[in-house]
């Protein structure tokens, strides 16, 4: 019953035409909707109508959310998704936005706690996903990964790969799979490039990976699913076999739309 009624009001949703402005956004703010194909780029379009109405968004460190926030975030989320078999990341109820990099406090031990080991520092985080929880992400750093593809930077992309790894239950660098024999082709192919890439880190050896990418198994999967989509030919030339695990996951050939732009100019 509840399933039946979200798809009639989701039904309801892209039912309604997709707003001018909003067009405006994604060619202006997503490069990669302008490589899509017409139908895709209608697929989008409805993904990002439903995404924005379930979910809650939420404007933080001082920052008003607008459309362009929504639409922008939206878009790159729902891109991952354009021909994934899915709920709209059931898993994610709460959006929360921050204008710039947000350095967190440090947490304090507790007044009954006794501290064995030193308090870990804190980093300055551009986004965030936990697993029983709201997505993270800093507006400033989404908006310059959605323009510029070619630098192979993109927290939404990461933030919700992390989201699609947790649906299974756990964040390991695993999505849930279509079948055992493609289980076995990711575990073999993702496990050896994730070393490799550990490997080159320890030694100080630069990688076509980013290197954040060695910390585990769940990161590993966020980068690569970044450059999977941001610099394909890069990952195709020095490993093949990790862009055809997830050219089967996600069931799309990012490096076929490079140098398409089917997007037209405004008069």
């Amino acid at each position: 019953m509840f399933q039946w009624l979200a798809n009639r009001r989701r039904k309801k949703l892209v039912q309604v035409p997709f707003p001018p402005a909003w067009e405006e956004i994604v060619q202006l703010n997503i490069a990669h909707y302008c490589m899509l194909e017409d139908t895709e780029c209608a697929h989008l379009r409805a993904l990002v109508q439903v995404f924005i109405a379930e979910k809650d968004w939420e404007g933080c460190g001082g920052l008003t959310l607008t459309d362009e926030i929504r639409v922008t975030i939206s878009a790159q989320a729902c891109l991952l998704l354009l021909n994934l078999p899915h709920n709209y990341y059931q898993n994610v109820e709460s959006i929360i936005v921050y204008p710039s990099t947000v350095i967190p406090p440090r947490r304090k031990p507790s007044f009954f706690e006794t501290p064995i080991a030193p308090v870990e520092d804190v980093h300055p985080i551009i986004g965030q996903a936990f697993h029983q929880g709201p997505v993270i992400i800093i507006w400033d750093a989404a908006l310059h990964g959605g323009r510029h593809p070619e630098l192979g930077h993109n927290v939404v992309y990461h933030e919700f790969a992390h989201k699609l790894d947790m649906l299974d239950g756990a964040a390991d660098g695993t999505p849930p799979l279509r079948d055992r024999a493609e289980y076995r082709d990711w575990v073999q192919t993702c496990s050896r490039e994730y070393l490799r890439l550990k490997h080159d880190a320890e030694r100080g050896k630069k990688s076509f990976l980013n290197a954040y990418g060695a910390a585990s198994e769940a990161e590993f999967f966020a980068v690569a699913t970044e450059q999977f989509f941001d610099q394909p030919r890069l990952m195709i030339k020095h490993a093949p076999d990790l862009y055809r695990v997830l050219q089967e996951y996600y069931r799309q050939d990012p490096a076929k739309r490079l140098g398409r732009n089917n997007c037209v100019a405004p008069e």
